[in-house]
């Protein structure tokens, strides 16, 4: 069994460990000072020596020419500045010469060696330090007009607030987040009504077809095989066949519906919450039905015939057969179709990302959708990992519910207790 656990571990459980851990940080790759997940405070040597060495011998210039307050007024910045350099450099060792020479040498040193992690005290001394100096060097500038380079040094003290980068741990705040959050409810919505009515319309549908490609006739294989094409036509090119289909201009499927009464006007469908919906289910039902199909029909080839021979010859119409025969022998593959094509539906993704992107208006946004915006076009994929474990906990809560309502019959007696 170890190659298989293993398999399972490295291609199910990792991916989801790992967003949980994602989760727990705000993780962002369009904000380098977020970047990476990190629960120490750091700095970057990189950005500091860019901006500390420059400042201090501004400021040291602009001290020997001045005279009175304002020159113990930058005496003392220049302090702070060279206190805040020795703890610095007592941090971060000999890592600070050696980006320091990189830097002289005009070469750009790597991530690995400019970015150094310091106690939170450090941090903390940092920080206010450098929020002192850029105000006091704004008050200098605009009262006593004692800097040479006055713009220059606002800008390095600003640049110094960038150098350090903090812890992005946040624990569970996007979960708390998300859970006061309108749009993932809504988009938790729009999924469960797609789940429900399409997931029951092809069990019914499914259902019938398999019953009738389980007769004896002529010419059954084909009937078969042409009963599974939409289901092989991959989902993204479905989706654009129907998107095409559903146009408001030339779509065929679109001016049938306005024929028979069923929409108003052809641009209905794709253009309105409720059309946006319609659409992308009926879309799923005609994709989705054959594999639903299919697994029944092995349910169904696997029950005996004998025991219908037997029900007829004691009277039993197929309608009792169908009932007292059919359903109660088919139960386990209701089960497992029911469970896949209900985890499968509800984390529909590319589907409705082609035919309607979520829209119009997000009326047809399912959550899987959302964490993809979230994750991938905003990079925000601290938020992003957050809805994804949400995924995955209400596609456990639905497995859950659909082994103890249906699946408790099908196990041994000793097994249940």
């Amino acid at each position: 069994m170890s190659p298989a656990l293993i398999l399972i571990f490295v291609i199910a459980i990792y991916p989801v460990l790992q967003s949980m851990y994602f989760s727990l940080f705000d993780y962002k790759l369009n904000d380098p000072t977020k970047a990476s997940t990190t629960r120490h405070y750091s700095l970057d040597l990189n950005r500091y020596l860019d901006n500390a060495p420059f400042l201090m011998a501004d400021l040291k210039n602009d001290a020997t020419k001045a005279s009175g307050e304002p020159k113990a007024t930058l005496t003392k910045i220049n302090q702070q500045l060279t206190t805040i350099d020795n703890e610095i450099r007592k941090e971060s060792g000999d890592r600070y010469n050696k980006v320091n020479d990189i830097l002289n040498n005009y070469k750009t040193p790597s991530e690995k060696l400019s970015i150094v992690t310091i106690s939170k005290s450090t941090a903390e001394a940092i920080q206010k330090a450098t929020d002192q100096v850029t105000k006091q060097l704004k008050a200098l500038n605009q009262n006593t007009k004692v800097l040479s380079n006055a713009k220059k040094d606002i800008g390095l003290a600003s640049g110094l607030e960038d150098t350090l980068n903090k812890p992005n741990f946040i624990g569970l705040k996007h979960y708390a987040h998300f859970l006061k959050d309108s749009r993932m409810w809504a988009a938790i919505l729009h999924t469960v009504v797609f789940t429900v009515i399409s997931v029951a319309i092809e069990f019914v549908l499914g259902l019938a077809i398999a019953l009738l490609i389980n007769k004896a006739f002529f010419g059954r294989g084909l009937i078969r095989a042409a009963v599974l094409v939409p289901w092989a036509i991959p989902t993204a090119v479905s989706a654009m066949m129907w998107k095409y289909l559903y146009d408001g201009q030339s779509g065929i499927i679109a001016k049938f519906f306005e024929k028979i009464g069923l929409i108003h006007n052809m641009g209905t469908l794709l253009t309105t919450g409720d059309g946006a919906m319609f659409s992308v289910i009926l879309t799923d039902v005609w994709k989705t039905t054959p594999y639903m199909a299919l697994l029944l029909l092995a349910g169904l080839q696997v029950i005996p015939k004998s025991l219908y021979e037997a029900a007829a010859i004691d009277g039993a119409n197929k309608w009792k057969q169908f009932l007292n025969i059919t359903l109660p022998l088919l139960k386990l593959s209701i089960l497992v179709s029911l469970l896949f094509r209900t985890l499968d539906a509800f984390r529909v993704f590319d589907l409705i990302s082609v035919l309607t992107g979520g829209g119009p208006a997000n009326s047809t946004e399912t959550i899987s959708i959302y964490a993809y915006k979230v994750m991938f076009s905003e990079t925000d994929f601290g938020s992003g990992s957050a809805l994804s474990v949400i995924v995955f906990i209400c596609v456990a809560i639905i497995s859950a519910i659909f082994v103890k309502l249906l699946g408790s019959d099908l196990l041994p007696e000793g097994s249940k207790k």
